[in-house]
């Protein structure tokens, strides 16, 4: 039958006499699951870090920074043991983060790794592998990432030593970065 005409008078006795002794149903309490809630986040201890962090890595570099760390194919905090470098070398430590920074440009990669490392610390890892390429798609073929990453690397407190990865995890277009333990941990 179309919708928007009466019913046949004959339907609805038949439709009656069918639920003539019929009982609604009982309807059960029900149960309404809420999502958990998110566990809560120290956001100003997060943007004092970050703040702290963007600071920390954007104070201008001194021309003996440049120096000292441009051609360098290793750094060791001073004050460490030489061993601590050669372990890092060696492959005695296990990689536990790692960031490529291929097609970044030099800010997009100062965030990136700032927050690889205040990720990394928070987390308990010591170990990193930052891969700053060569250079070769840089305008002139000189690699601006690979110089700015170790002088940023080599102000940062939290970083003890770094050096040139071996051929087979990146060779001289990439860095080995040992970091101190967190505290806590």
């Amino acid at each position: 039958m179309p919708r928007g005409y009466p019913p046949d008078p004959d339907d609805l006795a038949a439709f009656h006499a069918a639920v003539a002794g019929a009982e609604p149903l009982r309807v059960k309490p029900r149960v309404v699951l809420e999502r958990p809630k998110p566990k809560p986040r120290p956001r100003q201890r997060e943007l004092d870090e970050a703040a702290a962090m963007v600071e920390s890595l954007s104070g201008l570099l001194h021309f003996d920074d440049w120096l000292d760390v441009e051609d360098a194919a290793s750094f060791l905090r001073p004050g460490l043991p030489r061993s601590v470098l050669r372990d890092l070398r060696g492959g005695r430590w296990v990689m536990q983060g790692h960031i490529d920074l291929h097609g970044m440009n030099r800010h997009e990669a100062h965030a990136a790794v700032g927050l690889l490392l205040a990720g990394s610390l928070d987390a308990g890892k010591r170990c990193l592998r930052i891969v700053h390429g060569r250079g070769h798609g840089s305008p002139g073929r000189e690699g601006v990432l690979r110089q700015l990453v170790k002088s940023w690397l080599a102000r940062r407190k939290e970083v003890l030593a770094f050096c040139h990865a071996p051929p087979r995890d990146g060779g001289d277009g990439a860095l080995w970065v040992l970091l101190r333990a967190s505290r806590g941990r």
